[in-house]
């Protein structure tokens, strides 16, 4: 018997190849879009490292000698940080950041920051740190 030459043996069998679209390239895409989801999830959540920053309602209209604002209700502020009252008695607004002796108020400023949370001496949260955060400022 003859024996047959080493490259005359049949060619090795080529995996059957999936059609596009098939299930296996659908797993990929789903699987991908899932993976870049959790990314995106958790780079969200791990960015909660934002300042706090407190906030106090002053009468804007009455900056003491010293340079202090005398805290009032903060009722009489708004959570947006507009000017709620101008009139006689006084224009109340928001002191971001102050250092509170008492009933006064000083070292910190009108302005509103922005990218931090804001919470007043009650606890209210009147902005939240990060995306989304509203900027405007006071008097």
């Amino acid at each position: 018997m003859a024996q047959k030459h080493p490259m005359a043996r049949k060619p090795p069998r080529k995996p059957a190849r999936l059609e596009p679209g098939g299930k296996a390239s659908k797993a990929i895409v789903i699987s991908g879009i899932t993976l870049v989801s959790l990314i995106v999830v958790g780079a969200c959540a791990a960015d909660d490292d934002y300042e706090e920053v407190g906030a106090d309602c002053v009468n804007l209209d009455n900056r003491l000698p010293d340079g202090s604002y005398e805290v009032v209700d903060e009722d009489l502020c708004d959570d947006d940080g507009t000017v709620r009252y101008h009139g006689s008695h006084g224009a109340y607004g928001w002191y971001y950041g102050g250092a509170r002796s008492g009933t006064r108020v000083s070292k910190g400023t009108t302005v509103r920051p922005s990218d931090v949370q804001i919470t007043t001496r009650k606890g209210t949260v009147i902005q939240r740190g990060g995306f989304g955060g509203r900027g405007s400022s006071g008097s």
